[in-house]
Formats: C-alpha cells, structure tokens, sequence
C-alpha cells in the first residue's frame, strides 16, 4: 500500500514539475515569443525547453530536434521551409511538423 502511495506522489511531483505556461509536458506542448510573436509547438514532449535565441534581425526557437523555427527581418522560416513574412504580433502555430499562421 505504501509503495503504490510513494509511486503515486512520485507520478505527480513529476508531471507538476514538467508542466508550466511556456512548457507542458503532459500535452507536448511548449510555448515562446520568438521576435515579438508567440509561437506554440506541439508535439514536444522535454522536460524542460531552451529560451529562444536573439539572432541578427530577429530570433530562433528550438525547442525540439524536429522543430527549428527561425524569424528573421519579419519573415517566418520552420525547419528550412521559407514561409514568408509576418504581419506584427501574428502567432504561429507548429503542430506535428504543420505550420500555421494566425493574424
């Protein structure tokens, strides 16, 4: 009984210390403002996520090895793939490898 107490409490500690508003592991979901728009990526389930990156004219955000999304100089580039140029505070959106621009 107390083991199944103790596997019990160290299920939440970890999945309370995995979940957070810019990362939640229990959703795969992470979440940065990357050159002043928010970005969200799905499917990435890390415990714990690297910061964006100040670049020249602009920022990368890498918070998976098959998520890279750079913004340089107001336009959008996801894993090589040139997505063209964002309107200001645009939120994108990289869910399973699908790319998506909300105004």
């Amino acid at each position: 009984m107390l083991r199944r107490l103790f596997i019990g409490m160290l299920y939440a500690a970890m999945l309370a210390t995995g979940c957070s508003r810019s990362n939640n592991l229990l959703l795969g979901r992470v979440e940065a403002t990357v050159a002043g728009h928010p970005v969200v990526v799905t499917d990435c389930y890390r415990t714990s996520v690297p910061p964006p990156q100040a670049e020249p004219s602009g920022a990368r955000f890498t918070p998976c090895r098959d998520a890279d999304v750079l913004i340089r100089a107001g336009q959008l580039t996801v894993n090589g793939t040139p997505y063209g140029p964002l309107s200001p505070g645009a939120r994108v959106v990289v869910d399973h490898g699908r790319v998506s621009i909300e105004k």
